[in-house]
């Protein structure tokens, strides 16, 4: 038994919202980053979901979803080196002080 394409959608949605919700209202930078990440792997869900029902045959989904994956892995460890840095500087993580760093 195949699990319907709409479940999928509806999983991807919330954690898409999820991430939005986290993005929008967090101010610890590390809080940031997980809720992107949220975002990314909602988006990894549809490409392989599309690709699943729509080309069944076909692979490009699948490799959309690697090459999101290893770009979102390179991000995330780019994105914790400046939050290192950030941190060493004002020692804080939260994005409202952030405008420190100007003087």
């Amino acid at each position: 038994m195949e699990i319907p394409f709409i479940y999928y959608l509806i999983v991807s949605g919330v954690m898409f919202f999820a991430g939005v919700y986290g993005f929008i209202a967090r101010r610890n930078m590390l809080a940031i980053l997980i809720s992107l990440e949220l975002m990314l792997n909602a988006v990894d869900i549809n490409f392989a979901v599309f690709n699943r029902y729509l080309y069944p045959g076909a692979m490009e989904g699948f490799f959309f979803t690697l090459f999101a994956i290893a770009i979102a892995a390179a991000e995330t460890a780019i994105a914790i080196a400046i939050i290192i840095n950030i941190y060493r500087n004002i020692k804080n993580i939260k994005s409202d002080n952030l405008d420190k760093m100007k003087n």
